[in-house]
Protein backbone atom coordinates (compact mmCIF):
# COMPACT_ATOMS: atom_id res chain seq x y z
CA UNK A 1 0.00 0.00 0.00
CA UNK A 2 2.77 2.21 0.90
CA UNK A 3 4.44 2.02 -2.81
CA UNK A 4 0.74 2.38 -4.45
CA UNK A 5 0.68 6.03 -2.34
CA UNK A 6 4.40 6.78 -3.23
CA UNK A 7 3.31 6.01 -7.08
CA UNK A 8 0.11 8.15 -6.90
CA UNK A 9 1.93 10.86 -5.48
CA UNK A 10 4.55 10.53 -8.06
CA UNK A 11 2.21 10.75 -10.59
CA UNK A 12 0.72 13.81 -9.33
CA UNK A 13 4.07 15.70 -9.34
CA UNK A 14 4.74 14.61 -12.99
CA UNK A 15 1.66 15.97 -14.17
CA UNK A 16 1.96 19.32 -12.29
CA UNK A 17 6.20 19.13 -13.09
CA UNK A 18 8.08 22.04 -14.59
CA UNK A 19 10.31 19.95 -16.49
CA UNK A 20 12.03 16.31 -15.50
CA UNK A 21 14.76 14.44 -17.82
CA UNK A 22 15.27 11.01 -17.63
CA UNK A 23 18.67 11.65 -15.99
CA UNK A 24 17.33 13.82 -13.53
CA UNK A 25 20.29 15.90 -14.08
CA UNK A 26 19.61 18.80 -16.91
CA UNK A 27 15.95 19.84 -16.48
CA UNK A 28 13.70 19.76 -19.69
CA UNK A 29 10.39 20.33 -20.54
CA UNK A 30 7.78 17.49 -21.37
CA UNK A 31 4.39 17.72 -21.66
CA UNK A 32 2.64 15.06 -19.89
CA UNK A 33 -0.50 15.94 -21.06
CA UNK A 34 -1.56 12.33 -22.68
CA UNK A 35 -0.36 10.41 -19.91
CA UNK A 36 -2.83 12.51 -17.41
CA UNK A 37 -5.44 12.18 -20.76
CA UNK A 38 -5.09 8.42 -21.09
CA UNK A 39 -5.36 7.40 -17.43
CA UNK A 40 -8.49 9.80 -16.71
CA UNK A 41 -10.09 8.10 -19.81
CA UNK A 42 -8.50 4.72 -18.64
CA UNK A 43 -10.98 4.76 -15.26
CA UNK A 44 -13.52 6.47 -17.27
CA UNK A 45 -13.74 3.53 -19.22
CA UNK A 46 -13.02 0.97 -16.49
CA UNK A 47 -15.82 2.01 -14.30
CA UNK A 48 -18.31 2.27 -17.57
CA UNK A 49 -17.20 -1.45 -18.26
CA UNK A 50 -17.46 -2.93 -14.68
CA UNK A 51 -21.08 -1.41 -14.49
CA UNK A 52 -22.70 -2.62 -17.69
CA UNK A 53 -21.01 -6.31 -17.05
CA UNK A 54 -22.68 -6.11 -13.86
CA UNK A 55 -26.31 -4.97 -15.17
CA UNK A 56 -25.88 -7.38 -18.36
CA UNK A 57 -24.97 -10.75 -16.28
CA UNK A 58 -25.95 -12.08 -12.20
CA UNK A 59 -22.51 -13.85 -12.48
CA UNK A 60 -19.22 -13.64 -13.35
CA UNK A 61 -18.74 -12.52 -16.97
CA UNK A 62 -15.30 -11.07 -18.48
CA UNK A 63 -15.55 -8.26 -22.00
CA UNK A 64 -13.15 -9.56 -24.56
CA UNK A 65 -14.11 -7.48 -27.77
CA UNK A 66 -17.19 -6.23 -29.46
CA UNK A 67 -18.94 -7.82 -31.98
CA UNK A 68 -21.70 -6.01 -34.38
CA UNK A 69 -21.38 -3.27 -32.04
CA UNK A 70 -22.41 -5.28 -29.00
CA UNK A 71 -19.86 -6.59 -26.05
CA UNK A 72 -18.74 -9.92 -26.19
CA UNK A 73 -18.38 -11.55 -23.00
CA UNK A 74 -16.53 -14.58 -22.07
CA UNK A 75 -16.41 -16.74 -18.97
CA UNK A 76 -13.64 -17.63 -16.81
CA UNK A 77 -12.32 -20.38 -19.23
CA UNK A 78 -11.59 -18.34 -21.80
CA UNK A 79 -7.95 -17.65 -22.40
CA UNK A 80 -8.59 -13.68 -22.28
CA UNK A 81 -10.19 -14.10 -18.86
CA UNK A 82 -7.74 -12.79 -16.64
CA UNK A 83 -7.02 -9.21 -18.30
CA UNK A 84 -10.12 -7.50 -16.99
CA UNK A 85 -9.23 -8.14 -13.40
CA UNK A 86 -6.00 -7.38 -14.27
CA UNK A 87 -6.67 -3.89 -15.95
CA UNK A 88 -8.81 -3.23 -12.96
CA UNK A 89 -5.80 -3.69 -10.57
CA UNK A 90 -3.76 -1.44 -12.60
CA UNK A 91 -6.50 1.34 -12.44
CA UNK A 92 -6.38 1.36 -9.02
CA UNK A 93 -2.15 1.56 -9.14
CA UNK A 94 -2.52 4.23 -11.50
CA UNK A 95 -5.20 6.78 -9.96
CA UNK A 96 -5.83 4.87 -6.02
CA UNK A 97 -9.36 5.04 -6.67
CA UNK A 98 -10.99 2.68 -4.42
CA UNK A 99 -13.68 1.95 -5.78
CA UNK A 100 -11.24 0.06 -8.26
CA UNK A 101 -10.01 -2.07 -5.65
CA UNK A 102 -13.77 -3.83 -4.91
CA UNK A 103 -13.89 -4.15 -8.80
CA UNK A 104 -10.93 -5.68 -9.15
CA UNK A 105 -11.20 -8.19 -6.24
CA UNK A 106 -14.87 -9.47 -7.31
CA UNK A 107 -13.41 -10.16 -11.16
CA UNK A 108 -10.40 -11.79 -9.88
CA UNK A 109 -12.37 -14.09 -7.44
CA UNK A 110 -14.70 -15.57 -10.51
CA UNK A 111 -11.40 -16.96 -11.52
CA UNK A 112 -10.61 -19.04 -8.44
CA UNK A 113 -11.83 -22.48 -10.17
CA UNK A 114 -9.14 -22.08 -12.78
CA UNK A 115 -6.55 -22.64 -10.64
CA UNK A 116 -7.13 -26.45 -11.28
CA UNK A 117 -7.94 -25.93 -14.90
CA UNK A 118 -5.36 -27.86 -17.46
CA UNK A 119 -6.81 -27.42 -20.43
CA UNK A 120 -4.81 -25.19 -22.23
CA UNK A 121 -1.49 -23.22 -21.87
CA UNK A 122 -3.34 -19.78 -21.07
CA UNK A 123 -3.56 -19.95 -17.34
CA UNK A 124 -0.64 -17.95 -17.03
CA UNK A 125 -2.13 -14.95 -18.50
CA UNK A 126 -5.77 -16.31 -16.98
CA UNK A 127 -4.00 -16.32 -13.26
CA UNK A 128 -0.79 -14.68 -13.11
CA UNK A 129 -2.77 -11.00 -14.81
CA UNK A 130 -5.14 -11.28 -12.22
CA UNK A 131 -4.21 -12.86 -8.77
CA UNK A 132 -0.86 -11.74 -9.69
CA UNK A 133 -1.42 -8.54 -9.68
CA UNK A 134 -3.58 -9.47 -6.46
CA UNK A 135 -1.21 -10.14 -4.79
CA UNK A 136 0.48 -7.43 -5.42
CA UNK A 137 -1.77 -4.72 -4.40
CA UNK A 138 -3.74 -6.22 -2.08
CA UNK A 139 -3.27 -9.64 -1.22
CA UNK A 140 -5.88 -12.02 0.60
CA UNK A 141 -5.70 -15.41 2.63
CA UNK A 142 -5.48 -18.06 0.40
CA UNK A 143 -4.17 -15.95 -2.90
CA UNK A 144 -0.98 -17.17 -2.90
CA UNK A 145 -2.23 -20.99 -3.27
CA UNK A 146 -4.46 -20.27 -5.85
CA UNK A 147 -1.74 -19.29 -7.97
CA UNK A 148 0.50 -22.01 -6.69
CA UNK A 149 -2.29 -24.84 -8.04
CA UNK A 150 -2.23 -22.61 -11.28
CA UNK A 151 1.54 -23.31 -11.83
CA UNK A 152 0.83 -26.86 -10.81
CA UNK A 153 -1.90 -27.21 -13.55
CA UNK A 154 0.44 -25.01 -16.08
CA UNK A 155 3.58 -27.83 -15.67
CA UNK A 156 0.92 -30.38 -16.07
CA UNK A 157 1.11 -29.92 -19.54
CA UNK A 158 5.30 -29.82 -19.71
CA UNK A 159 6.69 -32.87 -22.07
CA UNK A 160 10.44 -34.11 -20.56
CA UNK A 161 10.64 -35.71 -23.57
CA UNK A 162 9.94 -32.64 -25.76
CA UNK A 163 11.07 -29.70 -23.41
CA UNK A 164 8.28 -27.53 -23.82
CA UNK A 165 4.80 -26.92 -22.27
CA UNK A 166 2.14 -27.95 -25.21
CA UNK A 167 -0.22 -24.81 -25.93
CA UNK A 168 -3.27 -26.33 -27.57
CA UNK A 169 -4.88 -29.67 -28.10
CA UNK A 170 -7.07 -28.95 -31.24
CA UNK A 171 -5.49 -29.32 -34.68
CA UNK A 172 -3.63 -31.93 -37.01
CA UNK A 173 -0.42 -30.62 -34.81
CA UNK A 174 1.05 -33.45 -33.13
CA UNK A 175 2.52 -30.96 -30.12
CA UNK A 176 2.00 -27.63 -30.95
CA UNK A 177 3.69 -24.79 -29.46
CA UNK A 178 3.37 -20.97 -29.84
CA UNK A 179 5.30 -18.48 -29.19
CA UNK A 180 2.71 -16.71 -27.02
CA UNK A 181 3.38 -19.65 -24.39
CA UNK A 182 6.75 -17.22 -23.65
CA UNK A 183 3.97 -15.27 -21.71
CA UNK A 184 3.03 -17.97 -19.40
CA UNK A 185 6.47 -18.71 -17.88
CA UNK A 186 6.84 -15.53 -15.41
CA UNK A 187 3.67 -17.49 -13.11
CA UNK A 188 6.37 -20.49 -12.90
CA UNK A 189 9.04 -17.98 -12.07
CA UNK A 190 6.87 -16.22 -9.25
CA UNK A 191 6.09 -19.89 -7.90
CA UNK A 192 9.49 -21.19 -7.55
CA UNK A 193 10.06 -18.37 -5.29
CA UNK A 194 7.44 -18.58 -3.72
CA UNK A 195 7.74 -22.26 -3.05
CA UNK A 196 11.83 -22.88 -3.17
CA UNK A 197 10.68 -25.28 -5.81
CA UNK A 198 13.16 -25.16 -8.62
CA UNK A 199 10.46 -27.58 -10.47
CA UNK A 200 8.94 -24.63 -11.93
CA UNK A 201 11.54 -22.10 -12.77
CA UNK A 202 13.58 -25.43 -14.28
CA UNK A 203 10.53 -26.39 -16.74
CA UNK A 204 10.25 -22.40 -17.89
CA UNK A 205 13.80 -22.60 -18.40
CA UNK A 206 13.67 -25.55 -20.83
CA UNK A 207 10.84 -24.52 -22.76
CA UNK A 208 12.52 -21.03 -23.02
CA UNK A 209 15.48 -22.28 -24.51
CA UNK A 210 14.19 -24.86 -26.76
CA UNK A 211 12.14 -21.94 -28.23
CA UNK A 212 15.17 -20.04 -28.47
CA UNK A 213 16.60 -22.82 -30.59
CA UNK A 214 13.44 -23.71 -32.60
CA UNK A 215 11.25 -20.32 -33.29
CA UNK A 216 13.23 -18.09 -34.36
CA UNK A 217 14.33 -17.36 -38.17
CA UNK A 218 17.81 -15.43 -38.72
CA UNK A 219 16.36 -11.81 -38.98
CA UNK A 220 14.73 -12.61 -35.34
CA UNK A 221 11.19 -12.98 -36.65
CA UNK A 222 9.31 -15.54 -35.00
CA UNK A 223 7.47 -18.55 -36.17
CA UNK A 224 3.48 -18.83 -34.52
CA UNK A 225 3.41 -22.45 -34.11
CA UNK A 226 6.16 -24.92 -34.16
CA UNK A 227 5.20 -28.76 -33.41
CA UNK A 228 7.19 -31.75 -32.28
CA UNK A 229 7.15 -35.24 -32.61
CA UNK A 230 6.26 -35.84 -28.30
CA UNK A 231 8.49 -39.21 -28.31
CA UNK A 232 11.65 -37.67 -29.79
CA UNK A 233 10.89 -34.08 -29.30
CA UNK A 234 11.81 -33.24 -33.00
CA UNK A 235 10.26 -30.66 -34.40
CA UNK A 236 7.84 -31.94 -37.03
CA UNK A 237 6.82 -28.42 -38.82
CA UNK A 238 7.13 -24.43 -38.46
CA UNK A 239 4.25 -22.53 -39.26
CA UNK A 240 1.18 -20.10 -37.90
CA UNK A 241 -2.26 -20.39 -37.24
CA UNK A 242 -3.32 -16.43 -37.07
CA UNK A 243 -0.29 -14.98 -38.90
CA UNK A 244 -0.27 -14.06 -43.00
CA UNK A 245 1.71 -16.52 -43.89
CA UNK A 246 3.91 -20.04 -42.70
CA UNK A 247 6.95 -17.81 -43.69
CA UNK A 248 5.58 -14.07 -42.08
CA UNK A 249 5.86 -12.11 -38.77
CA UNK A 250 2.64 -12.21 -37.36
CA UNK A 251 3.17 -8.64 -34.95
CA UNK A 252 1.31 -10.20 -31.41
CA UNK A 253 3.60 -13.11 -31.34
CA UNK A 254 6.70 -10.55 -32.43
CA UNK A 255 5.73 -8.60 -29.03
CA UNK A 256 5.01 -12.19 -26.85
CA UNK A 257 8.41 -12.87 -28.12
CA UNK A 258 10.06 -9.78 -26.96
CA UNK A 259 7.92 -9.61 -23.94
CA UNK A 260 8.88 -13.53 -22.84
CA UNK A 261 12.47 -13.31 -23.22
CA UNK A 262 12.35 -9.98 -21.31
CA UNK A 263 11.02 -11.81 -18.44
CA UNK A 264 13.25 -14.39 -18.80
CA UNK A 265 16.06 -12.36 -18.52
CA UNK A 266 14.74 -10.64 -15.30
CA UNK A 267 14.19 -13.84 -13.48
CA UNK A 268 17.53 -15.37 -14.60
CA UNK A 269 20.18 -12.86 -15.62
CA UNK A 270 21.13 -15.33 -18.03
CA UNK A 271 22.88 -13.15 -21.10
CA UNK A 272 21.56 -15.38 -23.59
CA UNK A 273 18.13 -14.05 -22.70
CA UNK A 274 18.84 -10.28 -22.68
CA UNK A 275 20.18 -10.74 -26.25
CA UNK A 276 17.43 -12.49 -27.78
CA UNK A 277 15.07 -9.53 -26.31
CA UNK A 278 17.14 -7.12 -27.82
CA UNK A 279 17.40 -8.68 -30.80
CA UNK A 280 13.44 -9.08 -31.24
CA UNK A 281 13.57 -5.42 -30.00
CA UNK A 282 15.93 -4.25 -32.97
CA UNK A 283 13.54 -5.99 -35.75
CA UNK A 284 9.88 -4.54 -34.39
CA UNK A 285 11.93 -1.09 -34.17
CA UNK A 286 13.78 -1.53 -37.69
CA UNK A 287 10.97 -3.19 -39.28
CA UNK A 288 10.71 -1.39 -42.84
CA UNK A 289 7.00 -1.82 -42.33
CA UNK A 290 6.41 -0.18 -39.28
CA UNK A 291 4.54 3.53 -40.43
CA UNK A 292 5.88 6.82 -38.26
CA UNK A 293 3.23 6.14 -35.40
CA UNK A 294 4.70 2.79 -34.35
CA UNK A 295 2.08 0.85 -34.59
CA UNK A 296 2.12 -1.69 -36.58
CA UNK A 297 0.23 -3.71 -38.94
CA UNK A 298 -1.36 -7.25 -37.89
CA UNK A 299 1.25 -8.76 -39.77
CA UNK A 300 4.74 -7.52 -40.74
CA UNK A 301 4.26 -8.89 -44.31
CA UNK A 302 1.06 -8.67 -44.37
CA UNK A 303 0.94 -7.94 -48.21
CA UNK A 304 -1.51 -5.04 -48.65
CA UNK A 305 0.35 -2.72 -46.65
CA UNK A 306 -0.73 0.11 -46.15
CA UNK A 307 -3.96 -1.00 -46.43
CA UNK A 308 -3.97 -3.74 -43.79
CA UNK A 309 -5.26 -3.20 -40.28
CA UNK A 310 -3.17 -1.95 -37.55
CA UNK A 311 -3.25 -4.22 -34.16
CA UNK A 312 -2.66 -1.61 -31.30
CA UNK A 313 -2.51 -5.01 -29.08
CA UNK A 314 0.67 -5.74 -30.58
CA UNK A 315 1.90 -2.37 -30.00
CA UNK A 316 0.86 -2.26 -26.30
CA UNK A 317 2.73 -5.41 -25.69
CA UNK A 318 5.93 -4.15 -27.23
CA UNK A 319 5.81 -0.52 -25.17
CA UNK A 320 5.63 -2.36 -21.70
CA UNK A 321 7.70 -5.09 -22.83
CA UNK A 322 10.50 -2.11 -23.67
CA UNK A 323 9.80 -0.50 -20.62
CA UNK A 324 10.71 -3.62 -18.96
CA UNK A 325 13.82 -4.09 -21.27
CA UNK A 326 15.05 -0.28 -20.56
CA UNK A 327 14.52 -0.60 -16.85
CA UNK A 328 16.60 -4.06 -16.74
CA UNK A 329 18.74 -4.57 -19.53
CA UNK A 330 20.99 -1.44 -18.96
CA UNK A 331 19.02 1.31 -19.61
CA UNK A 332 19.42 2.08 -23.27
CA UNK A 333 17.08 4.93 -23.97
CA UNK A 334 16.51 3.84 -27.45
CA UNK A 335 13.79 1.39 -25.51
CA UNK A 336 12.43 3.77 -23.66
CA UNK A 337 12.06 6.66 -26.69
CA UNK A 338 10.25 3.86 -28.57
CA UNK A 339 8.00 2.63 -25.85
CA UNK A 340 6.72 6.50 -25.00
CA UNK A 341 6.50 6.81 -28.55
CA UNK A 342 3.84 4.36 -28.43
CA UNK A 343 2.35 5.07 -25.86
CA UNK A 344 1.43 8.30 -26.92
CA UNK A 345 0.06 7.48 -29.63
CA UNK A 346 -2.33 4.87 -27.95
CA UNK A 347 -3.06 8.04 -25.60
CA UNK A 348 -4.47 10.23 -29.04
CA UNK A 349 -7.59 10.05 -30.08
CA UNK A 350 -6.48 8.06 -33.14
CA UNK A 351 -6.38 5.27 -30.86
CA UNK A 352 -8.07 6.05 -27.46
CA UNK A 353 -11.44 5.58 -26.74
CA UNK A 354 -13.48 8.87 -25.37
CA UNK A 355 -15.33 8.49 -22.43
CA UNK A 356 -18.70 6.83 -22.98
CA UNK A 357 -17.92 5.22 -26.12
CA UNK A 358 -16.10 1.92 -27.94
CA UNK A 359 -18.27 0.00 -25.42
CA UNK A 360 -16.44 1.34 -22.25
CA UNK A 361 -13.09 -0.54 -23.90
CA UNK A 362 -10.26 2.16 -23.66
CA UNK A 363 -8.29 1.42 -27.01
CA UNK A 364 -9.43 1.04 -30.98
CA UNK A 365 -8.04 -0.95 -33.18
CA UNK A 366 -6.74 -3.84 -32.44
CA UNK A 367 -7.00 -7.15 -34.73
CA UNK A 368 -7.21 -10.59 -33.12
CA UNK A 369 -7.01 -13.32 -35.73
CA UNK A 370 -7.08 -11.89 -39.27
CA UNK A 371 -7.03 -15.30 -41.21
CA UNK A 372 -10.01 -16.46 -39.28
CA UNK A 373 -12.20 -13.07 -39.78
CA UNK A 374 -12.11 -12.74 -35.77
CA UNK A 375 -11.95 -9.52 -34.24
CA UNK A 376 -10.65 -7.83 -36.72
CA UNK A 377 -10.28 -3.77 -36.04
CA UNK A 378 -11.95 -3.56 -32.60
CA UNK A 379 -11.17 -2.90 -28.78
CA UNK A 380 -9.74 -5.91 -27.19
CA UNK A 381 -9.49 -6.63 -23.53
CA UNK A 382 -5.64 -7.28 -23.48
CA UNK A 383 -4.75 -4.48 -25.77
CA UNK A 384 -6.21 -2.50 -22.73
CA UNK A 385 -4.02 -4.61 -20.01
CA UNK A 386 -1.00 -4.22 -21.54
CA UNK A 387 -1.85 -0.19 -22.16
CA UNK A 388 -2.13 0.25 -18.20
CA UNK A 389 0.74 -2.02 -17.95
CA UNK A 390 2.55 0.39 -19.91
CA UNK A 391 1.64 3.27 -18.16
CA UNK A 392 2.79 2.00 -14.73
CA UNK A 393 5.73 1.16 -15.94
CA UNK A 394 6.04 4.32 -17.57
CA UNK A 395 5.31 6.45 -14.76
CA UNK A 396 8.15 4.76 -12.71
CA UNK A 397 10.54 5.42 -14.93
CA UNK A 398 10.26 9.27 -15.90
Amino acid sequence: MKKKLILSLLFVAILNNSGFSMSHKTPIKKDFTWLKKGIETASFQLKLLCKNTKLTYDTVAYPRSVKNGAVTYVNSFDWTSGFFPGSIWYGYELTGDKHFLKEARYFTNGLQKIQYYTGNHDIGFMMYCSFGNAIRLAPKNGDNAILINSSKSLISRYNPKVGLIRSWDFGAWKYPVIIDNMMNLELLFWASKKTNNPIYKNIAISHANKTLNNHFRENMSTYHVVSYEPNSGKVESKGTFQGYADSSSWARGQAWALYGYTVCYRETKNPKYLKRAQQIASYIMNNPSIPSDKIPYWDYNAPKIPNEPRDASAAAITASALLELYRIGGNEKKYFKYAEDILKTLSSDSYLAQKGENNGYILKHSVGSFPHTSEVDVPLNYADYYYLEGLQRYIKQI
